[in-house]
């Protein structure tokens, strides 16, 4: 929903100098100088011709790199936190999800259940899912860092890279079900046909980046902000008012620490805000078709503005993400001042050579010819989706999840409720002089004293979970008492989610509480700053009742969960 300036035009020292005319003396016009000869190096700037717009081999480098990045945040993610969320004693189980979804398709692992949900966990073991989701997630970081650190990919590589994180994705039940996921999967598909077949080379001789994907990039982009303004002009009425950045600082799933101050900025500001979010949502992205100074021009406003998302929010990587097929509004001529002299040089030469008509080369082309023809037909319902008075959001038209719907925010949440975890060791959770001890989230809002904190572009997954909890029920979030369940018996991978243990080094607690509070910034310089606090709450009343392990025990055996186990 974010971007790099267009660049000077090449500097002299690039251009040859013309040679002097034989016989000419010394002083007079074209005589070439008495001085000694250039050093060598200078010889080999002033022989490389100036990079010419029009073509995309630095922009290749970006945007590999970039994607590579993106993956690599991602399977960090997925490595560190999958094995409490869908591992075997996670809370939403992938082993127990795939068993209902061949199950669903009669125990056959046919082609109905991999297109339902193709993933490559079908075909390994699963009597070690833990073990099993860690190789996944190990291999897709190795991948992405050699990519991240040499610029070098192939389409073996950047296919890997993609076909790793669309199995966790497809497994990953509600804890991947966010917009974000489709997109990552969407930009790595597509970085898929920037490389050459086998070559592994930062600027492969003979394999300059298709327009086709170039363009498949920028009509990325084009989808993904103008369905977010789409949304917002259709959604909520105060898009329309011009109030929502009113409430949205406050409200988001995780605020940062700039959120407490930009909330209190001044009612025209808000409004100002709310302005440019229309503007950059809804008219830059027709920039890209008014030639390539515009094309630039939208590259810049778009990464300017998703650097301000990210600044203002912890929205995972998704503005991280954003940024990256604006990278392809920019050519050579635009990215060279930022890269050093030697790929500028080796980029200015292959802009010289002509195609090659070797083999792996005109299976590219023919590769990009229907990369082409796939992304339009694929486009068909997602055309049709922005065009429709019901568009909806996040949506994927196909399992693969190669060109998906997107949007963000159609609807503002006026006020911020949370759903706080307690525990007691007292006998009974009904007795007024029981002793109720919070359980504290890595980012979410808790403690009142707790600065926001500032984790873009990394996830927790767990945390913005709760936030949608939050204004829902806990019968339309089973995993929430799974959750409840993991914390009497003390689970130490599920305790890793968690920021604080009050019971940590002393017994389990007997019972366990949600209370449903609604939190509030406090005023910056008011009296609750004063004494340090950043939120204030009021109670709203209870979440879900007080539950025990023992009475937790057939709602666990009803949904197939291991009944937890104190560790």
């Amino acid at each position: 929903m974010l971007a790099v300036s267009d660049m000077a035009a090449p500097s002299a020292a690039l251009r040859q100098r013309r040679p002097g005319r034989a016989g000419a003396p010394d002083g007079a016009p074209g005589a070439a100088p008495a001085a000694s000869p250039e050093p060598p190096e200078a010889g080999l700037a002033a022989a490389a011709p100036p990079l010419s717009p029009g073509t995309f081999w630095l922009t290749r480098i970006v945007l590999l790199r970039s994607i590579a990045f993106l993956y690599f945040v991602a399977f960090l993610v997925a490595f560190q936190q999958n094995k409490q969320l869908i591992g075997e004693k996670g809370l939403l189980p992938c082993k127990l999800y795939l068993q209902e979804v061949k199950k669903y398709f009669k125990g056959k692992v046919g082609l109905d259940a991999l297109s339902y949900a193709p993933t490559l966990i079908w075909f390994l073991d699963w009597s070690a899912m833990d073990s099993t989701l860690d190789c996944l997630a190990l291999a897709g970081l190795a991948v992405a860092a050699f990519v991240l650190l040499t610029g070098c990919a192939n389409m073996v590589l950047m296919s890997l890279l993609w076909l790793l994180y669309l199995s966790l994705v497809n497994v990953g039940q509600i804890w991947y079900s966010f917009g974000w996921e489709s997109q990552l999967l969407e930009t790595g598909f597509l970085g898929i046909f920037l490389c050459p077949l086998w070559s592994l080379s930062r600027l492969p001789q003979g394999s300059p980046p298709s327009r086709i994907v170039i363009w498949s990039f920028r009509w990325l982009i084009f989808r993904i902000m103008l369905g977010a303004g789409l949304i917002k002009i259709r959604g909520d009425r105060c898009w329309r008012e011009l109030t929502c950045m009113d409430y949205h600082y406050e409200t988001q799933p995780v605020p940062s620490p700039i959120s407490y101050f930009m909330h209190r900025s001044p009612w025209w500001f808000h409004r100002l805000e709310t302005l440019v979010n229309h503007f950059i949502e809804l008219l830059v992205p027709f920039f890209l078709l008014l030639g390539r100074r515009m094309a630039i021009l939208h590259g810049l406003l778009q990464i300017l503005f998703q650097v301000l998302l990210i600044i203002s929010g912890n929205l995972s990587f998704l503005n991280w993400l954003t940024m990256v097929p604006s990278l392809a509004c920019f050519d050579d001529a635009s990215l060279g001042p930022l890269l050093g002299r030697r790929l500028r040089e080796r980029a200015a030469r292959l802009q010289l050579q002509g195609r090659s008509l070797a083999l792996g080369s005109c299976v590219r082309r023919v590769l990009n010819i229907s990369l082409g023809l796939l992304i339009t037909y694929l486009s068909i319902p997602v055309v049709l989706n922005l065009l429709s008075s019901r568009q909806v959001m996040n949506t994927s038209f196909n399992s693969l999840r190669i060109v998906n719907t997107y949007g963000a925010f159609g609807s503002i949440t006026r006020e911020r409720t949370e759903v706080i975890l307690q525990g007691t060791s007292s006998l009974d959770p009904n007795d007024p002089t029981a002793v109720w001890e919070e359980f504290e989230f890595k980012c979410k809002p808790g403690e009142l004293r707790r600065r926001p904190c500032f984790i873009s572009p990394y996830h927790y997954r767990l945390d913005w979970l709760m936030w949608f909890a939050a204004f829902q029920t806990y019968e339309q979030n089973e995993w929430i008492i799974h959750l409840a369940g993991k914390l009497l018996a003390q689970e130490e991978g599920t305790l890793s989610l968690l920021a604080t243990n009050p019971f940590a080094g002393r017994d389990p607690p007997r019972w366990i509480r949600g209370e449903h509070f609604r939190y509030k910034f406090s005023q910056p310089g008011g009296k609750h700053a004063r004494q340090g606090k950043w939120w204030i709450r009021k109670r709203i009343g209870p979440y879900f009742p007080p539950v025990s392990l023992q009475g937790l025990r057939k709602f666990f055996e009803d949904r197939n969960w291991p009944h937890p186990l104190q560790d």
